[in-house]
């Protein structure tokens, strides 16, 4: 480790940036992201179950297929991500540096597997897409993810995806697999928001971790695209439409594992302009010593909190409805057509006994 470290101070950028020495992931997770991690973290014999996986997830072929088709990432092959990921353990305080590989393809991607041990795996086309701050970001974000565990978690969905098409055709089987895999990929959307604000902290730069979600959305047009306009959709794809929008929106997440982009700069931007964010740059974290410690309740306190305070301010029809049902709204139906059946689209009259009559079929 110390050797890891060494090198990677010798090669560090030339800016400054602060280290975080044992820093606990739980510094920078998302609220519902640490919460499940602290209560599996806590449930006696986790690591050992999930180990006796092993042998039934595709871990090892992965890893082979990895060595022998893709390149790994050292001192003689891509040295500048080998120096980046150094550096990105360096000031995550990783105590192992994850093996690193490169494969072929165009389409921008990177992910971190492996249930013994994280690799991590980014795409050429990724690769080519960014300039080095903004590749740091991602080698961080990767990073972030070893560090938090959610390699684990990543390896299984795969599993479990893979295992949802083998078992289509058994009656209820496929609906049982894609519960377990819906709530996983929900689990991991959070995840991924955790491991962007580890990519920030890797790289300490927020206006190159915005520069790289800009790519990845619409390519090596820097010149063609603003950062607050990008930002701008986000704000109109989070409180526009109607509650026909708020559900199209859901449905168009579900087999997604990775939250929408314009989504994610908006998150990322407002952490970085946390007091959260700001303690930790001035030093004051969990460490990983304290772990152990953590309450579960706490955790899954701060996650209920979390999603409230997310009810309460959104802008979403959808939420808007949840707030007037929590508040007692007193014509319930005449907001279901307002906004569902839209203004002005033939909607009857209400009803006299308070507007409980249905709303037209499309």
């Amino acid at each position: 480790m110390s050797d890891s470290h060494t090198e990677s101070q010798e090669r560090a950028p030339g800016r400054d940036r602060r280290r975080f020495p044992d820093i606990s992931s739980r510094a920078y997770e998302h609220p519902a992201d640490r919460s499940a991690l602290v209560a599996l973290r806590k449930l006696s014999g986790f690591d050992t179950v999930f180990k006796a996986l092993s042998g039934l997830l595709p871990e090892r072929s992965l890893r082979l297929l990895f060595l022998s088709d893709s390149v790994r990432v050292s001192e003689r092959q891509f040295a500048h991500l080998h120096a980046m990921l150094l550096d990105a353990c360096s000031i995550l305080d990783l105590p192992k540096v994850p093996a690193m590989y490169v494969t072929q393809d165009p389409q921008p991607g990177a992910m971190c597997i492996g249930l013994d041990e994280p690799i991590i795996v980014v795409t050429t086309g990724l690769v080519e897409l960014l300039d080095e701050e903004e590749m740091r970001a991602v080698v961080g974000h990767e990073v972030g993810h070893a560090l938090s565990g959610h390699a684990v978690y990543r390896t299984i969905l795969l599993f479990l995806t893979n295992m949802a098409m083998k078992v289509a055709w058994i009656p209820l089987g496929n609906i049982a697999v894609m519960a377990v895999v819906t709530a996983l990929r929900e689990w991991f959307r959070k995840s991924e928001l955790s491991a962007d604000r580890a990519g920030l902290l890797v790289g300490q730069d927020l206006r190159a971790s915005m520069r790289g979600l800009m790519k990845i959305a619409g390519g090596n047009h820097l010149h063609e695209m603003n950062v607050d306009a990008f930002l701008a959709q986000a704000e109109e794809y989070e409180k526009g439409g109607d509650l026909r929008d708020s559900v199209l929106k859901i449905m168009n997440m579900l087999p997604r594992s990775h939250p929408f982009t314009t989504v994610r700069a908006a998150e990322l931007k407002r952490w970085a302009e946390s007091r959260d964010h700001q303690r930790i740059m001035d030093g004051h974290y969990p460490r990983r010593a304290q772990d152990k410690d953590a309450s579960v309740s706490d955790s899954f306190r701060e996650s209920a909190n979390h999603y409230a305070d997310s009810v309460r301010s959104s802008r979403d029809p959808l939420m808007g409805l949840v707030r007037d049902l929590a508040g007692g709204a007193s014509d319930l139906g005449g907001k279901l057509r307002e906004t569902f059946g839209g203004r002005g689209g033939g909607t009857p009259p209400k009803s006299p006994g308070g507007g409980q009559q249905d709303a037209p079929g499309s």
